[in-house]
């Protein structure tokens, strides 16, 4: 039997706390001493100059981690003591960035995004507090879904995780739909192959694809019974966040756009592959999650820059950047973690490749 996870809402503070320090920093160049006093932005008049958008993203990206950091410590301390635990984390954490944002040319060390996050921590903190041990206490109704269908234990929460990062790399909605793992931008490596219309629009359908029966079958694997309506849930997620980062950074007037040819025609071919994998034996759809993972990001490194988008170069400025900073990380790294889960799993947790609960 699978053990129960020891503390899912912790594991994901910890995840979405790493993602916070990496879009702070980046990109963790040009360190230097301002001269200035260390902590005399803590004192700045009020900006002349900002904008609501980055106001609301700086409450709003403390949210995710003071809910889950407040739903790990309900299970160790009263509701109201909880609360204050967790604002002062998230502030403490804000506080420490913003501080070493001093050093960061390219960063502006601001009480007032030490406000919002501040307010961002304690909104999620009160949300955390009155759904969290609803949604992750041990008798939970999420607790028990999770039970009965993913494996436990840390092994389950990272691959979790996994698919919630997967999540969030949806949210950079400027390239290819489901693109992850491109290391170009990173090793400053021209795209290997020409743009030609008709070549790139069967790539990209390959492409989206691969990675769904890729990330459906990584999916699959998690899970202690073959079920659909997970995955289907999954699938769903990505494209209403794709379509919510394009609408909200890129384009208002078409939040569709990331549905070219070549995307659709790979989510019509790809539905149906992944249907038919899900009929495969356990073991085979385990090396299948991972061919086709592979696969798909090798298409990503060789594929131009996708010209169907009309909006590449149209992103808002301001701290949109530290959000396509958070969801960049991510989505380079992606698929490398995922292969490497993919083989662990194989090799520590075999038991759930040999055979199936069924519920």
């Amino acid at each position: 039997m699978a053990r129960r996870s020891p503390n899912l809402p912790l594991n994901l503070s910890i995840a979405y706390a790493a993602l916070i320090v990496y879009a702070c920093l980046h990109p963790f160049t040009g360190w230097q001493a301002t001269g200035l006093p260390l902590f005399d932005y803590l004192v700045a008049p009020w900006p002349r100059y900002y904008r609501i958008e980055d106001i609301v993203l700086n409450v709003l990206g403390y949210v995710p981690l003071g809910f889950v950091l407040a739903a790990a410590l309900a299970r160790r301390l009263a509701p109201a003591a909880c609360i204050l635990a967790t604002t002062l984390l998230a502030g403490l954490l804000s506080f420490g960035l913003e501080t070493v944002q001093n050093f960061l040319p390219t960063r502006v060390s601001s009480n007032l995004d030490l406000g919002c996050n501040l307010l961002g921590g304690l909104l999620g903190a009160l949300l955390g507090s009155l759904w969290g041990p609803a949604l992750f206490a041990p008798q939970g109704w999420l607790q028990r879904w999770r039970s009965r269908r993913f494996i436990g234990g840390h092994t389950g929460d990272a691959g979790l995780v996994l698919l919630g990062l997967w999540l969030l790399t949806q949210f950079t909605a400027d390239g290819l739909l489901f693109g992850s793992g491109d290391l170009r931008a990173w090793l400053d490596l021209p795209s290997p192959v020409a743009f030609e219309p008709e070549r790139f629009i069967r790539l990209e359908a390959a492409h989206v694809a691969a990675t769904l029966i890729g990330v459906g079958l990584f999916a699959r694997c998690l899970m202690l019974a073959p079920s659909v309506w997970p995955i289907l849930l999954l699938f769903t997620l990505a494209l209403a966040g794709t379509t919510l980062a394009t609408f909200s950074f890129f384009s208002a007037s078409q939040p569709f756009a990331w549905l070219t040819p070549g995307a659709q025609q790979g989510l019509l071919a790809g539905l149906p592959l992944l249907a038919l994998c899900l009929l495969l034996p356990r073991v085979v759809q385990h090396a299948l999650a991972g061919m086709t993972i592979l696969a798909a990001t090798a298409l990503v490194n060789l594929m131009p820059e996708n010209p169907y988008l009309p909006f590449r170069a149209s992103a808002a400025p301001g701290h949109f950047l530290n959000f396509h900073g958070l969801t960049g990380v991510a989505t380079g790294a992606w698929p490398f973690v995922a292969l490497a889960y993919l083989s662990a799993l194989g090799l520590w947790r075999g038991e759930h490749l040999a055979g199936e609960r069924r519920l």
